[in-house]
């Protein structure tokens, strides 16, 4: 079974760094817990606060940065938290329900396939209206949309971990008569956790990506610019200010290297102790940041209530599970109901997409119909290029990283920078290159769309090259497995699930990244790829919702059928194939 330490060992750990007095880990924890209290209340006094005193012109001097830096990343972490909520609640489902799989799996394709943009121009209204004249609706309406660049990565890689469990490892959890609650936390939570935090860098790095469109809302009439670092870079660009965004990619890679610290680093390194079948001598990081949290009595004093309560969760359900009759058996398939479960889901859909249908077909002829569809093809075309390049790129090089404990340490911080990096930044050397070399802008802005989402490749081979087993790399040094028949039989085969997710994910990230790379401006320059992206794009800056209403119909429509066509066989075929039982 996976190691993890129990509530009752760490009470007791608790116990005696009380006993031990005031340290230098108390001093710093203090530190920070003071630190995050205050950003935690300025982000809540600015949320409470007027709309018009929120609505100031947005400063490009670098003294106002680390200011709008807090802003954004307090906006982040909120969008985090949500994620990592709507991740096990709907992940779980998933995973668990057969019917219910059918439902939330392909509506987790069509959510990730809508854009960013398509999120606000839908949502923005409606947050507004939550608190009219104050700036909490658009907050809101800001977190939201990070959230939406968050979260369905996450749930991706949670519903791959659960899919792909050990069946010995559920054998045991049944045996021990782990009620769920409790198969939930000292399962299928360890086991998805290396993978999950992994994905979360990745998430916060795609908020990042995606952090210009979130707090320079531009919709038809509607305009706002929340103070942050995503409206500092739409002001910059705006303006053509180099040194301007010079400061900004300075002030994000500080707040990257701050975060990576504090948090990130100290989450992998605890995500060691749930590595299935690895050895004691196995090198781990140390950070400092999780030596802090182990050895700070004020950290035991507060989290002391939480693990209590925790273990008292733990200890009633496992009562209540050994109250049941007879043994406890994994749920069984109902043929005739499940046969009625799908009639019925197709007949809703069917009368869903003939009410889509219909609405279309009022709203616009037949040729723009079409025409919206063609241009989904050039992006399709896109996509799946650049998915196959940053495969052949970032597979081997994520293998080779991830087999070894302290290189994926030190890449950590690196990839999460270059993950973060906006496409926006690009657009000067983009438009300018583009405008005097005379190229084509249907070919060189394509590197633009996969900038951002190459690295869920990266990040998942990383994350599943780290969780091989140790007495799988014996037994592959033991048969003498060399060259391509170790990649082949060995390699491949161990990380092809976590690439999947990877994959996934990158291709509906590529679709969203469209809009921002095939309709590009840097000041009073504009240039557009043919592709659907560019058609969302122009609608959104125009206000015409119909039209964005089109575009993400027939970007869904496409997403689904790449997913069903191509990602969902093969997901399927790693989950039957490439589990490591």
């Amino acid at each position: 079974m996976l190691r993890q330490s129990s509530p009752v060992s760490v009470q007791a750990g608790a116990l005696q760094g009380v006993r031990r007095g005031f340290s230098l880990y108390d001093l710093v924890a203090a530190g920070l817990i003071l630190a995050f209290l205050l950003a935690f209340a300025d982000a809540s006094r600015h949320m409470a606060a007027p709309m018009a005193a929120e609505s100031r012109p947005i400063s490009l001097s670098p003294w106002d940065l680390p200011l709008y830096a807090l802003r954004s990343t307090m906006r982040m972490l909120a969008a985090m938290a949500a994620s990592l909520v709507f991740t096990f609640a709907f992940a779980s489902l998933a995973a668990k329900s057969r019917r219910a799989e059918t439902i939330l799996v392909p509506l987790l394709d069509i959510l990730q396939s809508v854009p960013v943009l398509g999120f606000i121009s839908v949502t923005v209204t409606a947050f507004m209206a939550l608190a009219p004249g104050h700036a909490l609706g658009a907050e809101l309406a800001a977190i939201f949309a990070i959230f939406t660049s968050q979260a369905w990565n996450m749930a991706f890689s949670f519903y791959q971990s659960l899919k792909t469990i050990p069946d010995d490892l559920k054998e045991a959890s049944r045996s021990l008569r782990f009620s769920a609650w409790m198969r939930f936390w000292r399962l299928e939570v360890p086991f998805a956790a290396p993978a999950l935090i992994w994905n979360m860098m990745m998430s916060m790095s795609g908020g990042w990506f995606f952090v210009v469109a979130c707090e320079a809302i531009n919709v038809g009439s509607t305009n706002l610019l929340l103070p942050g670092i995503g409206s500092y870079i739409a002001v910059a660009v705006a303006d053509r200010n180099l040194t301007a965004i010079a400061w900004a990619i300075a002030m994000m890679l500080a707040v990257i290297l701050i975060y990576d610290q504090l948090l990130f680093r100290p989450l992998v390194a605890w995500s060691y102790r749930f590595r299935a079948g690895e050895e004691d001598e196995t090198p781990r990081p140390r950070p400092w940041m999780l030596k802090v949290l182990q050895r700070s009595s004020l950290i035991d004093l507060a989290t002391r209530p939480v693990l209590a309560g925790f273990d008292a969760s733990l200890r009633w359900t496992r009562l209540a599970a050994e109250k049941q009759i007879g043994p406890m058996e994994p749920d069984q398939a109902r043929p005739i109901g499940d046969r009625l479960w799908n009639a019925g889901l197709i007949i809703v859909g069917l009368a869903g997409a003939a009410f889509f249908a219909l609405h279309v077909h009022r709203a616009f002829p037949n040729r723009d119909i079409v025409a919206a569809f063609l241009l989904g093809l050039p992006t399709l075309a896109r996509v799946l290029v650049l998915i196959a390049l940053a495969s052949l790129v970032w597979v081997p090089i994520g293998i080779y990283i991830g087999l070894r404990p302290r290189l994926a340490a030190a890449v950590q911080p690196v990839a999460q920078m270059l993950a973060a990096f906006p496409a926006n930044l690009l657009f000067p050397l983009a438009v300018s290159a583009i405008v005097f070399l005379d190229l084509n802008p249907d070919v060189w802005l394509s590197p633009l769309m996969v900038l951002g989402t190459q690295w869920y490749i990266l990040f998942n081979v990383i994350a599943g090259a780290s969780a091989i087993p140790r007495d799988l790399k014996d037994a592959s040094g033991n048969l003498g497995l060399k060259g391509w028949l170790w990649w082949r039989d060995f390699a491949l085969p161990a990380i092809f699930p976590y690439y999947l997710t990877g994959a996934i994910t990158a291709s509906g990230g590529s679709w969203n990244a469209a809009i921002v790379a095939e309709w590009v401006s840097w000041g009073d320059k504009h240039l557009a790829a043919h592709g659907i992206g560019a058609f969302i794009a122009d609608a959104t800056q125009k206000g015409d919702m119909d039209r964005v209403v089109l575009g993400i119909v027939v970007m869904i429509v496409y997403v689904i059928g790449l997913n069903r066509l191509l990602w969902r066989p093969l997901f399927a075929l790693a989950e039957r194939k490439y589990r490591m039982n």
